[in-house]
């Protein structure tokens, strides 16, 4: 068991190097719309603790397409991503205990479960990994993280998305068009 948890934290390292070396592709996955919608929020998510420009794309899009689509599809693309960090708290228990953050989050992850990651997923924060991983320690069952990290993520993208397409409405205004 320790062997498949080494093996699978030094995978999310891997994806996590890999997806920030790869961020500047992102423009090439625009054109696909909401799979790229989706796409894009999985590479942004994948990522432990560096920063991605997930939001600042769902804002953009939600100018460009369907609010509620770009939402559900930056929703599920977030969801999935975080994977990476519920992943590193299941192989790595040891790795974030040391923390005083860590170890506040764990609590409320254990006393409150999936409300306390879909509160975390509904607020733009860097603590999300953290609360992933420690969704991961507790053996919180994947699904039941996966489904109120896609709830938390689905609500706040759905605001970025909506005041991406409500400033642009504006700008346009002001511009005369």
């Amino acid at each position: 068991m320790t062997l498949i948890r080494i093996i699978v934290l030094l995978g999310v390292i891997a994806i996590t190097i890999i997806i920030f070396s790869l961020r500047d592709q992102a423009e090439k996955l625009q054109a696909y719309g909401y799979p790229g919608i989706f796409f894009l929020s999985i590479l942004s998510n994948a990522t432990l603790i560096l920063p991605a420009p997930g939001i600042a794309l769902t804002f953009a899009f939600g100018a460009v397409f369907n609010p509620i689509g770009v939402a559900l599809a930056a929703g599920a693309g977030s969801a999935i991503g975080e994977l990476t960090g519920y992943l590193a708290g299941f192989s790595g228990q040891g790795v974030m205990k040391q923390t005083a953050i860590y170890d506040r989050l764990e609590k409320w992850t254990d006393n409150y479960g999936g409300w306390t990651v879909m509160v975390l997923a509904l607020i733009p924060n860097p603590l999300f990994d953290i609360a992933g991983a420690a969704a991961g320690a507790l053996k919180m069952p994947v699904l039941e993280f996966l489904l109120w990290a896609f709830v938390g993520k689905t609500l706040k993208m759905l605001l970025f998305a909506y005041a991406g397409a409500r400033s642009m409405d504006w700008l346009l205004r002001l511009m005369g068009g």
